[in-house]
């Protein structure tokens, strides 16, 4: 492992940049076939068993399925914008990706595209665009279910957001930096001088519990799905798609899963650090770690949408704003003050 690290300290941007594409492509397609199997285990159903080796292909045949069939567009939506929203929605989903880091090379040096100072604040402003593909996507189509679905998407959009932007903050305050590997280093040792994570943290712990929450939110997954909602809008702003341009939806959302499930590791559970600062655990190479508790965020993503009914639209904005964002305020109070007391305002604490 440390000498694909090396190999990848002296690649080309361009080649790069095409590693982590296909990463997206084909991660996405598994990942699908992992949630199917994941809800067919708890549901006591058998799940894709017939492509494949237990249903392994299963993903790649629905993609090559959809790549035949006709790309219709409404007679009276707008063809152009039908046809970049999702383009738009998949393209901005990749381009995060080039911010997070996997982890550390030899030399030292972030695992990642573009390691910059406000990595943080970068990849929520680019989280914050995706909306504009459902949008899009659902006032294009020139139906009234598809108009629906756009529109809650941006609803929820923002009532999620705003949580998530104060509990980014909490975060920020309590490592000293915007930037992501930073984040990182600073969750090390971070229990007693041993656990290796926020989670560990009693005044961190509830934020990161609503984090992820928001995280079902902000990706629009169960019980959160209300911008498809199929009792209600029957797919909603997905209703007037088919062929490639569905895929790519499906696609820019799975990639939005993955990017939300990478920052729960980076910045609660200590990214590539191993769990605890244990000298042999740091045998295991640290994108092996990170990796593991993505993964593992992903579980917890199928878990939920496997077990826990959809919540009417009401329920949706009131938990947004009238829960998590005074709950997410008066945190960012609490531990400021806390930081302030101590003396480790605007350092790592």
């Amino acid at each position: 492992m440390d000498v694909l690290l090396a190999i990848w300290e002296v690649l080309d941007l361009p080649i790069v940049i095409f590693l982590l594409l296909n990463f997206f492509l084909v991660t996405a397609s598994l990942l699908v076939y992992a949630e199917r199997k994941v809800s067919a285990f708890i549901q006591e159903r058998s799940g894709p068993n017939r492509v494949g080796p237990a249903g392994l292909f299963q993903s790649f045949a629905d993609v090559f399925k959809l790549m035949f069939k006709e790309n219709i567009v409404p007679a009276q939506g707008n063809p152009f914008i039908h046809s970049l929203a999702p383009v738009l929605m998949v393209v901005i989903a990749m381009s995060t990706g080039a911010l997070i880091p996997w982890a550390k090379t030899p030399a030292g040096d972030a695992l990642a595209v573009a390691d910059i100072g406000v990595g943080l604040l970068v990849v929520l402003a680019m989280t914050s665009v995706t909306v504009y593909g459902v949008t899009l996507a659902g006032w294009s189509s020139n139906s009234k279910y598809s108009l629906l679905g756009g529109l809650r998407s941006s609803a929820q959009m923002i009532s999620y957001e705003v949580s998530i932007g104060f509990i980014l903050v909490c975060v920020v305050l309590w490592a000293g930096s915007w930037n992501l590997t930073e984040i990182v280093e600073a969750q090390r040792g971070h229990g007693f001088g041993i656990v290796n994570g926020f989670y560990f943290n009693l005044l961190l712990f509830p934020m990161w519990v609503v984090f992820f929450i928001s995280s079902l939110a902000e990706t629009q997954r169960v019980p959160f799905d209300l911008t498809e909602a199929e009792s209600e809008l029957v797919a909603g702003y997905q209703t007037e798609y088919s062929s490639m341009a569905f895929a790519l939806f499906w696609l820019g959302e799975y990639a939005n899963i993955l990017l939300m499930c990478a920052l729960n590791t980076l910045l609660f559970f200590g990214g590539w650090l191993p769990p605890v600062d244990w000298a042999p655990l740091y045998w295991v190479p640290g994108i092996i770690w990170f990796l593991l508790k993505t993964l593992f965020f992903f579980f917890m993503f199928s878990w939920v949408m496997a077990t826990v009914p959809r919540y009417r639209y009401d329920q949706l904005m009131r938990l947004g704003w009238k829960v998590f964002l005074p709950m997410s305020l008066i945190f960012v109070f609490v531990i400021s003050g806390y930081l302030m007391a101590t003396g480790h305002f605007g350092t790592p604490a």
